[in-house]
């Protein structure tokens, strides 16, 4: 199975103000959180509308400085795949063109994969689960 759409992800220094903005926008809850905020999805009753949010400092160092620069990405699409396709799927789209950013990194809820497609644009690879 190739990756599949997961959600828009949108970047923010102050995301507790952007889920709270988000949700009330649209009418959507909180799903799932992660890492105390960083990480917050809004979503209807049956996942068919899914929105992240992710807290990001742009002068910070390590994981959040990909993002850091006159350059910086707001909004970044998130695609899924399973935990025993990563590394496959990964493959297969550097072998299509895209970029890796940095690092493949695992987090609590599972492997991430940083990307770009030929035209800059990031996106992100998650394999949810155990790793």
């Amino acid at each position: 199975m190739s990756a599949r759409f997961d959600l828009v992800t949108l970047d923010a220094r102050n995301a507790e103000a952007l889920v709270l903005f988000w949700s009330r926008a649209l009418e959507l809850v909180v799903t799932e959180t992660e890492d105390d905020g960083r990480w917050t999805v809004l979503g209807d009753a049956d996942s068919s509308r899914r929105l992240g949010i992710q807290r990001v400092h742009e002068t910070e160092s390590g994981p959040a400085a990909v993002w850091a620069g006159p350059t910086k990405a707001r909004v970044h699409l998130d695609l899924s795949c399973e935990i025993d396709e990563f590394n496959d799927e990964v493959d297969r789209l550097l072998g299509l063109g895209a970029v890796r950013l940095r690092d493949d990194r695992v987090e609590s809820y599972g492997a991430i994969a940083t990307l770009a497609d030929p035209e800059g644009n990031i996106f992100d690879l998650c394999a949810y689960g155990g790793v």
